[in-house]
């Protein structure tokens, strides 16, 4: 078997969204995928409180806008664009400072014609944090565009909550949030394959993919197992340090690109784990 052929390996993918893009790419070099999205995005379209604020802020821009994720801005584009007021929106970004939490937040502001003033490499909120509070932001009137439900398994820092903590005058602005599946059958079959070493790899997009995995074994009673197994047989890939986050708080060793990139994370499974499966014991 060639080093880069994935024959033989079954590689379960936890992601909702752009998963077929993912999975082409392993199954092209032989993988076998176990598909199995472990989180659900819930838009809030129809939420009144958002075309509130979004109303108040084409009428009076705050001086700054904070995009934490490139599918929480998209969907607020969506939302806009359903209420007819899109040239409005973008009118009223393009007169104030956009920050970016990241690569994806940055292309999706890009995608949208529009331009971030300033971005970490990675998807730091940390980051963000310490950026802004350097240059001082008292008074600012800012607004955030929130990451999504945070549980106990997640480490984010709460950017809204510490920009006001600083002296910013902040109006957080829920666009979406994560749930888990009503039907919990798929994940926990996933669980109790990965415990019993039928998975070769498993693959995580996000930190609430992770939460929520976590959470589900957690209730089946068999969270320390799966985190053993994830600790040794499983090799667990992360696409960045922000969806690492919970797994290494407790322990487990993740494999991550150099870029937080979807095409990066396949390239490194199709390079790394053929190695992994043949290493001499």
């Amino acid at each position: 078997m060639a080093e880069d052929d994935l024959a033989g390996a079954t590689i379960a993918l936890t992601a909702e969204r752009r998963v077929e893009e993912f999975a082409t790419l392993l199954e092209r070099r032989g993988a076998e995928i176990v598909r199995t999205p472990v989180i659900h995005v819930l838009p809030l379209v129809d939420d009144r409180d958002l075309r509130t604020q979004t109303s108040a802020l084409i009428a009076d821009p705050p001086e700054l806008v904070v995009i934490s994720t490139g599918i929480g801005f998209r969907g607020w584009l969506d939302a806009v664009a359903s209420w007819g007021l899109t040239d409005e929106f973008l009118g009223a970004l393009a007169r104030t400072r956009i920050i970016a939490r990241g690569p994806k937040a940055t292309g999706a502001i890009r995608g949208a014609g529009l331009r971030e003033e300033w971005s970490p490499s990675g998807e730091s909120s940390e980051e963000v944090l310490e950026h802004l509070g350097s240059e001082g932001v008292a008074g600012l009137r800012v607004a955030v565009q929130l990451h999504g439900t945070i549980t106990e398994w997640e480490p984010l820092t709460d950017l809204s909550a510490s920009l006001a903590d600083i002296g910013a005058v902040v109006t957080p602005v829920s666009v979406y949030r994560w749930i888990r599946p009503p039907d919990q059958s798929p994940v926990r079959a996933l669980v109790a394959a990965v415990r019993s070493g039928a998975i070769d790899a498993l693959t995580f997009t996000s930190a609430p993919a992770v939460s929520s995995m976590l959470s589900t074994a957690k209730e089946m009673g068999e969270l320390e197992r799966f985190v053993a197994a994830m600790r040794g047989p499983v090799p667990t890939y992360c696409v960045g340090p922000v969806t690492a986050a919970p797994l290494e708080l407790l322990g487990v060793p993740t494999i991550q690109p150099e870029r937080s990139r979807l095409g990066s994370l396949a390239r490194l499974i199709i390079d790394d784990l053929p190695k992994r499966r043949h290493r001499p014991e």
